[in-house]
């Protein structure tokens, strides 16, 4: 097994201040509930905590456009005109500005190559970032809660610097459309994503005919599923897809996304998925990356938009699977519940196991398997 303390946890304070106001639904005080859940159970120490460092513009052009950079900074100081605003997707009701944007965009860029060179060191063999996953910047524009593209940014930063085949792995409910338009034409790093399908959901993308072009065709992989996806369905057809397009890719390294908006208590997203789902995807991920990469994987945080009664239950199995740790039952920790519940605009769950607190019964449980089988055997027939 494992020294605990081979697993990298990024975490800063400062990660906090990727935030565009206190009403906006990214809140990021779910890192920090996240965190003091872990560090309340005694499995994350100091030992375990990775630094981030604010990425600098060289690394952020790896994906970023040059002009792009440049626009988010003057951004930072209030000083981008609103004809640049609307240039650079910083004028939209989700996505906006906010003092000091590019220094703390670029902290959730530097964490995640921190974790990244700690990992290619040898220092840690696997990691999470659960303030990043910022899967729908585009390299030119601001998107969907995202500033600076994390994932892509690290992807093509272990590609060119440490020439590793790397593979994307995004579970979040909303297609990772920035990363994969960032890797369309290119095959150096393969794009898997299963989400809820666009056909309801933002970003409106992630068709599974959206496969990639010239030298990226076949490195893009779409499974789009259909609104009230269950958990049984929705294992089924992760594992067998992952498992198939892995076998075909070879990656060296797995990054990861755990937005855990697929839970039927998201406020933004339209399947039903469970805690249970979300507890078991970080294991599956992990048993992937310890057959296939010699167990190198960093995982990222993502979408999660019930910040109390989801995301730090969800968001500590990530860091549990990477410890190799069990799933957790029983009580959650009764310091962190009794901080908490002061805060909390809603009563805080006190056990590790879901309670289908206002679960909606899905009538069309047959019709939706169907229909994401029959995607799930598109992928299979391309890749087996």
């Amino acid at each position: 097994m494992v020294s605990k303390y081979k697993t990298g946890f990024v975490y800063s304070e400062e990660l906090l201040n990727y935030r565009f106001n206190n009403d906006h639904p990214f809140n990021q005080m779910r890192l920090k509930l996240t965190t003091e859940l872990l560090q309340n159970m005694n499995v994350l120490t100091e030992e375990h905590i990775i630094r981030p460092r604010i990425a600098t513009e060289e690394e952020l052009a790896l994906v970023h456009q040059y002009d792009y950079i440049q626009a988010i900074k003057h951004a930072s100081h209030g000083i981008l005109s609103e004809t640049e605003a609307q240039k650079y997707g910083l004028n939209t009701e989700d996505t906006f500005q906010f003092r000091h944007m590019h220094r703390h965009s670029a902290r959730i860029v530097g964490g995640a190559l921190n974790l990244a060179d700690a990992i290619m060191d040898g220092t840690v063999q696997n990691g999470c970032h659960l303030g990043g996953g910022l899967h729908h910047s585009l390299p030119g524009r601001a998107n969907g809660f995202c500033i600076y593209n994390d994932v892509a940014v690290t992807a093509q930063y272990l590609a060119t610097h440490y020439h590793q085949r790397v593979m994307i792995i995004d579970t979040d409910a909303h297609h990772g459309d920035g990363t994969q338009w960032s890797f369309y034409t290119t095959n150096e790093i393969m794009c898997y994503s299963i989400h809820e399908t666009g056909k309801f959901l933002f970003p409106g993308s992630g068709h599974y005919t959206e496969r990639g072009e010239d030298l990226g065709f076949a490195y893009t992989v779409n499974l789009p599923l259909e609104p009230y996806t269950e958990h049984d369905n929705y294992l089924a057809v992760l594992r067998s897809t992952v498992k198939s397009v892995i076998e075909s890719f070879k990656p060296d390294i797995i990054l990861s996304v755990h937005g855990v908006d697929i839970h039927y208590l998201d406020p933004l997203t339209h399947l039903s998925c469970s805690l249970e789902t979300l507890y078991e995807i970080p294991y599956i991920i992990k048993q992937f990356a310890d057959d296939y990469t010699n167990g190198k994987v960093i995982m990222f945080g993502g979408g999660g938009y019930n910040i109390w009664q989801v995301v730090p239950r969800a968001w500590s199995h990530i860091f549990l699977a990477l410890l190799n740790e069990p799933i957790r039952s029983g009580p959650l920790p009764e310091k962190w519940l009794t901080k908490w519940s002061t805060y909390s605009p809603v009563k805080l769950a006190k056990q590790w196991t879901e309670d289908y607190r206002d679960y909606q019964p899905v009538l069309r449980t047959k019709e939706i398997s169907e229909k994401n089988l029959e995607r799930a055997q598109r992928i299979l027939d391309w890749y087996s």
